[in-house]
């Protein structure tokens, strides 16, 4: 049987005037932490449930999306039949907070309950940090029950970053839970935006969970079309967007309950009738599932038995950042002049030049809006530090403090050692990028369309440009010349690092908000500012003039720097890392490129088909120049599935490769010669040595 994912996202919201007949609401639901709980949906045990779903409608600012909605829900009041309303994800085409009013308007309209959950659309792109679908909606998760049946719901993702979906690990703790105190023969419908298959990481736990109860049926969306589905024996049905295009008319489903049998038909805006059910599946009336499925799993760790895990820390909600480190040697480093502790030929977080120590402190951030710190040594727990937000940045260490942003709108600067507040510096929106501090100036961008230099010491303001086009999520590249860094409005920034002055914005040639320069930290050598971005190009660009020099085809949004900087590293989505020149161009030019001095291609020094598969995570490259080949030194690719792949620098060939989780890894932090740190969205933070 195939394996189906699902990204479940459910949202719920009970209207005020109820006029469907052999309805009742009854009175008693709770919100509680982001969840909806407690309401029952009554019927005639004669009658049939009967209601409508709608999903991917995708609304954006002066899109036929707003008026196509309007005429769904226009259509659905007119039926005195429907008892409510589902709407299964993707809500918004950009996630803004705009376009999310626009729909909670749009929906209020409805005279019957409705229950709504984000899809990826919602989540990868939210300028809030995915806070505001909650403010917005007024949860993230429901539980409901309508006619007997227990209706559940989760939110999906992937949250701020561009991966496999992924239920973030606080809901699938929640769903864990009421899947466990529903009777064991009360039926279950299951509602997701995403389909239990490959497209969800993780998808083996879900399907798990829901076989251990008298789970009948999923229902998602995200195809944008009718398709039956089939997950290990559990029904599934995604349903259409009720978006109009050249192949549909505007509509949504109508599923009907009536005893055992479940129909769902296509009801096409505008006509008198739905049309004859496109699928028909009957609940088996608490039947088991079977018990002898076994779910593939990867056999990595097996292969490569020389790499070990020292110590794993698993953290109660997922992890969007990555994992920093702070030693006492480091810090009086830069006490004493400055010097920067960075990966040769590159420009990221801190790391250590030798292993782990005594008194070394390992920090992150969480989705719940918890900074933490560990023992380097062995993964205790130090500390903690609460914001009112969930975090998205990697902590950016200092001396003897750490800056982190967080969705609650403000940036924090705790002391390393004992997680004090030493200041925090209040913005107007979510802060979702991450810090990168140089010579005692913090760097960090927000989603206020603000990007600011602030005083390490005292949090101090020393400047601010005012005119992003859009939010940010990345890390700055920073060196005394000049800050770059990518916004979801299709421009590349470069700053004046002393007083904020602009020196150039470098735009996409795809003016498609999905194609901007927002997730890649960007690298600096040659004298060219490099990137990749989602169209599938990487771009060598004048670091003074911001005009193109190069660009080859490949990578997604991964990239990094050679160990001696000569080159760079990209991740295609296809199996491929190639290796290209910072250098030389190619004396072989493909036919499309042109004369344009910006179309010019690299050279390519190497190819690599490690066997990743398919992947599209935007996690940077990392690398260590100690070790491998020749001892040409190492790189490491972090995929969107908990797969770490190290490939010899000299060649590309395979080194080892291990998994560390079932989800995206958001940092690969070489330590020493021979060791790794490592956390990942699932809610690991890991130290592997090798």
């Amino acid at each position: 049987m195939k394996n189906k994912i699902v990204f479940l996202s459910l949202f719920l919201l009970f209207a005020s005037n109820l006029t469907a007949q052999k309805v009742n609401i009854e009175i008693g639901s709770k919100i509680s932490d982001g969840s909806i709980f407690g309401g029952k949906i009554s019927s005639d045990s004669k009658s049939a449930l009967k209601f409508a779903v709608m999903s991917d409608i995708h609304i954006s600012p002066q899109a036929p999306s707003i008026e196509g909605t309007e005429k769904c829900v226009e259509d659905i009041n007119q039926n005195p039949d429907l008892q409510f309303v589902i709407i299964c994800g993707d809500i918004a085409n950009f996630g803004s907070d705009q376009e999310l009013g626009i729909a909670k308007n749009i929906f209020d309209k409805l005279n019957i309950p409705w229950f709504i959950i984000p899809g990826n659309h919602d989540a990868t792109w939210s300028e809030s940090g995915t806070n505001s679908f909650v403010k917005i909606f007024g949860y993230e998760r429901f539980e409901l029950e309508a006619g007997g049946i227990k209706f559940l719901g989760t939110p999906s993702g992937p949250n701020i970053r561009m991966a496999p979906a992924l239920i973030p690990r606080e809901s699938m703790l929640w769903l864990e839970e009421r899947v466990g105190q529903t009777p064991e023969k009360q039926p279950i419908i299951f509602v997701n935006h995403y389909p239990l298959d490959t497209s969800l990481l993780k998808y083996n736990d879900v399907i798990d969970l829901l076989i251990s109860r008298n789970t009948q049926l999923v229902i998602s969306g995200h195809w944008h079309k009718n398709f039956p589905m089939d997950y290990e024996g559990i029904p599934g049905a995604i349903v259409r967007s009720s978006l109009k295009d050249a192949h549909r008319e505007l509509g949504y489903n109508i599923v009907e309950i009536k005893g055992s049998l479940v129909s769902f038909s296509e009801k096409i805006v505008g006509k008198k009738n739905a049309e004859e059910p496109w699928y028909r599946v009957r609940m088996s009336n608490g039947t088991s599932f079977p018990d002898y499925i076994d779910y593939p799993y990867n056999t990595f760790n097996e292969e490569f038995p020389n790499v070990k895990v020292i110590w794993k820390y698993i953290n109660n909600a997922d992890i969007g950042c990555g994992a920093a480190i702070y030693s006492p040697k480091q810090s009086k480093i830069l006490s004493n002049g400055e010097k920067r502790v960075v990966l040769h030929g590159t420009n990221l977080i801190p790391y250590l030049s030798s292993k782990v120590e005594r008194n070394d402190i390992v920090i992150f951030a969480d989705e719940a809006g918890i900074i933490k710190a560990l023992n380097a040594l062995d993964g205790s727990l130090l500390w903690e530090y609460k914001t009112d937000g969930k975090i998205f940045s990697t902590p950016a260490v200092y001396k003897d403090k750490v800056v982190v942003g967080s969705s609650d709108n403000f940036i924090y600067c705790l002391s390393v050692k004992d997680g004090k507040l030493k200041w925090k510096y209040e913005c107007e929106k979510s802060v979702l990028g991450s810090a990168n501090i140089y010579n005692g100036i913090v760097y960090i961008g927000a989603s206020d369309g603000k990007f600011r230099a602030l005083e390490i010491e005292k949090g101090e303001l020393i400047w601010s440009y005012n005119d992003m086009k859009s939010f940010v999520v990345s890390r700055p590249y920073v060196d005394k010349e000049q800050v770059v860094i990518g916004d979801w409005g299709n421009s590349l920034y470069s700053f004046n690092p002393i007083n904020g002055n602009l020196q150039w914005i470098w735009n996409t040639p795809r003016k498609v908000t999905n194609m901007s320069p927002a997730q890649v930290w960007p690298v600096k050598t040659n004298g060219r500012i490099i990137i990749v971005t989602p169209d599938r190009y990487s771009y060598q660009i004048d670091a003074k003039t911001g005009k193109g020099i190069a660009r080859n085809y490949g990578g997604r949004e991964a990239i990094g720097l050679s160990p001696d900087a000569k080159g760079y590293y990209v991740k295609s989505m296809k199996d491929t890392v190639k290796y290209i020149s910072a250098y030389k161009f190619s004396k072989y030019p493909s036919s499309t490129a042109s004369q344009n001095e910006e179309e010019r291609e690299a050279e390519v020094i190497w190819t690599s088909i490690p066997g990743y598969n398919y992947e599209i995570g935007p996690t940077p490259i990392t690398t260590n120049p100690k070790g491998g080949k020749m001892n040409k030194g190492l790189l490491f690719i972090a995929t969107d599935k908990g797969n770490i792949f190290a490939l010899n620098c000299l060649d590309g060939s395979l080194a080892f490769k291990y998994n560390i989780s079932g989800a995206l890894i958001n940092y690969i932090l070489p330590i020493g010669s021979n060791q790794l740190l490592v956390s990942t969205m699932d809610g690991v933070v890991a130290l592997l040595e090798y």
